[in-house]
């Protein structure tokens, strides 16, 4: 392996509005609003916001046509105040919207678990955004699959690529090349597995579409950083991945430095696009290299590991060469020294280096040697890492939304609120979700969840049942605290 050349995945030109991906072009990063996109002014000022951290892509839901048609103004107001932001849709269950949006808007998204293949409305579609010169994004997420797809492979990893295939099949028929596609879940294996498996199928057969990377649900603060970075960074270390977005349970604007800093992290790496044991991430056969089943962090060292440290510019790698020259019943404790002042860029560029060699089972412990954080921080970022990894889980996880025009309450502070009542919870995932739409689907792999069900109202979750519907929102975080004590799951961390 050459470790002085960077390679990226092959991928063909898309242009979204003015923006451009794939081929040469640097990864764009993008953000979604959380606006009702029924009120312009309020969509178009977060746009700019937006628009002013630094995305040149900004996506906007529209669950109904009301909102589809309003796009018009949204965009007509933006261009008119001199910004040449690319304005993306977001289409659920109404294909119809879609037809709508691409009226106005420089990409259609599209959720295949929503849509049908055999009665002309994909066709129709990509027609229509062929005359307007409007790009489609596949999207296809974990928790949303098309029944007739679930029944034959489950959620699985497997499932979204045939999902995504399909589609992908008529585009390539109706020779419309101007596509992205995404495998989006909350699960970072999932995801990388999804992502890998995906490339692999594309190759197969030829195709060189941009791909989209985003990690769903990450939640909010410095575990949300984490758990984006080592999901993106697993996939940008490979040379996968065109365009980014960070999804945090936070305004916004918030996400786009993160994105940001990710790409410039992997603007001038090393490295070699190379897809690694796939067969390890398999939700259900996950595997890893030594006996070591609970992976440490460095205050917890002992002699019976080996520490590995990079020094060059492709810690990955670097690590992940130096692992697979070892032999295999050595367990090895990574490490990578930081500089950085700043916390949450040290946590970003650790999980982003680190994270992937636990999602490959290949390193057993994490050694974040970042000299201007106390010890407490730097023992919070490799833990934060292990169970965004899912190699180790020390702390309740929230598989939060990061909100959008269909979110039904004040979802920032809901997070908050139920965090501060229920992160000291051992072995514990909680989903709170803003509306039906990715509720509960995406939130399929936690244990409890808290559903926005209509204004003012909220419906509970015991893994995928509901267990309560419509609770008035003012009593809904006090029946799930009594619901996590019914099912014994009330246990100190």
């Amino acid at each position: 392996m050459n470790l002085n050349e960077f390679s990226r995945r092959e991928a063909h030109e898309v242009r979204i509005g003015q923006t451009k991906i794939g081929s040469q072009h640097p990864i764009a990063v993008q953000s979604m609003t959380n606006t009702p996109t029924a009120d312009t002014q309020k969509s178009v000022e977060q746009i700019k916001r937006i628009a002013d951290a630094g995305a040149p892509i900004v996506r906007l839901t529209a669950q109904g046509r009301r909102e589809g048609e309003n796009l018009e103004s949204i965009v007509a107001k933006i261009r008119e105040d001199g910004y040449d932001t690319a304005i993306v849709a977001d289409i659920h269950f109404v294909p119809e919207v879609a037809s709508i949006a691409a009226r106005y808007v420089d990409k259609v998204r599209i959720n295949p678990g929503n849509y049908r293949t055999s009665n002309g409305e994909l066709e129709a579609l990509i027609a229509q955004c062929r005359e307007r010169g409007v790009a489609l994004r596949i999207g296809v997420n974990h928790g949303s699959l098309a029944k007739r797809v679930f029944d034959e492979w489950g959620d699985t990893p497997e499932g979204m690529v045939h999902s995504a295939m399909e589609f992908l099949r008529v585009c390539r028929r109706e020779d419309f090349d101007q596509v992205v596609v995404s495998m989006k879940s909350s699960n970072t294996r999932v995801m990388v597995h999804a992502y890998r498996l995906l490339v692999e199928a594309m190759e197969s057969e030829g195709m060189t579409y941009p791909i989209h990377l985003g990690v769903t649900e990450a939640g909010n603060g410095l575990e949300g950083r984490i758990k984006s970075a080592v999901g993106i960074g697993a996939l940008l270390s490979d040379g996968i991945g065109d365009t980014i977005r960070v999804s945090l349970t936070e305004a916004p604007e918030n996400e786009v430095p993160v994105a940001k800093l990710l790409v410039e992290h992997y603007a001038s790496r090393e490295g070699v696009f190379e897809v690694l044991h796939p067969e390890r991430y398999h939700p259900t056969e996950f595997v890893r290299r030594t006996d070591v089943m609970t992976p440490i962090t460095h205050d917890e060292l002992s002699d019976e590991f080996c520490v590995v440290e990079a020094v060059s510019n492709n810690p990955t790698a670097e690590l992940r060469a130096a692992i697979l020259n070892m032999e295999q019943t050595q367990p090895v404790v990574v490490k990578r020294r930081y500089d950085d002042e700043d916390v949450e860029v040290v946590a970003v560029k650790a999980a982003a280096d680190l994270g992937v060699l636990f999602l490959d089972g290949l390193a057993d412990g994490i050694w974040v040697d970042a000299p201007a954080l106390s010890s407490d921080e730097i023992r919070d970022i490799e833990l934060m890492i292990l169970q965004a990894a899912r190699v180790r889980f020390s702390h309740t996880e929230y598989i939060a939304c990061p909100s959008c025009g269909r979110t039904l309450y004040d979802i920032e502070k809901t997070l908050a609120d139920i965090k501060s009542r229920t992160s000291h919870l051992k072995n514990l995932k909680i989903g709170i979700m803003g509306c039906i739409v990715n509720g509960p689907g995406e939130m399929a792999d936690a244990d409890y969840g808290y559903v926005g069900a209509a204004a003012g109202r909220i419906t509970l979750y015991k893994g995928r049942e509901i267990v309560e519907r419509n609770i008035p929102q003012e009593e809904a975080i006090d029946r799930l605290i009594e619901l996590i004590k019914a099912n014994g799951d009330w246990q100190d961390a």
